[in-house]
């Protein structure tokens, strides 16, 4: 008998089920809230991160996210998509420290702090992402959102359509497509 497999839509329905018991809980007894905090802390903080630049500066905006969502906790309705709400608030956080501060980060900074770089990639790896960044760094500021959201805070295509206002469909196009314009970009420079 064979072993069953973990596909990207059993992860997801897995993760909805999760996230939706621990919003009940949360909703039950605020002290429950910590659990949701758990789940998205890393996530949200890659994604303020690689908005913000600064280390300290990100994990401000990442308290001040949690802090503005418990407060507001008491309103939420659960839909399915608390990870779509709780961006929404990080975004809203981040475009105040904006008005405050008007700077922001390389997207590639958020590489260094999501992961440890492998040396065995060397020259050739530095070179294609040295590359990948001068053609991010050009893109407007929505479809930036956009690689943000999916790669740095890794939220689903679901949760991404439901905060930009847009389909799972829709979000996931935008996605495929600006990747695929990058990936021509990189292969033929010159073109």
């Amino acid at each position: 008998m064979a072993e069953p497999t973990l596909t990207m839509a059993s992860i997801e329905t897995f993760k909805e089920t999760d996230e939706a018991r621990l919003v009940a809980a949360a909703q039950r007894d605020p002290r429950a809230f910590g659990r949701l905090y758990a789940l998205y802390v890393q996530p949200l903080f890659r994604y303020l991160y690689s908005r913000i630049g600064g280390v300290p500066e990100a994990e401000d905006v990442t308290a001040q996210t949690f802090l503005a969502a418990l407060e507001a906790f008491g309103r939420y309705r659960h839909d399915g998509h608390f990870a779509a709400w709780l961006f929404s608030i990080a975004r809203y956080k981040a475009a105040d420290y904006f008005r405050q501060q008007n700077k922001q980060a390389p997207l590639e900074d958020a590489e260094s702090v999501a992961a440890d770089s492998d040396l065995l990639q060397g020259a050739i790896h530095r070179e294609r992402s040295a590359a990948l960044a001068k053609l991010v760094a050009a893109l407007p500021e929505e479809d930036r959102d956009l690689i943000r959201l999916r790669y740095v805070a890794e939220l689903s295509f679901s949760e991404i359509g439901r905060l930009l206002g847009r389909s799972e469909d829709a979000a996931k196009k935008a996605l495929y497509r600006l990747l695929a314009r990058l990936q021509s970009q990189l292969e033929n420079p010159h073109a």
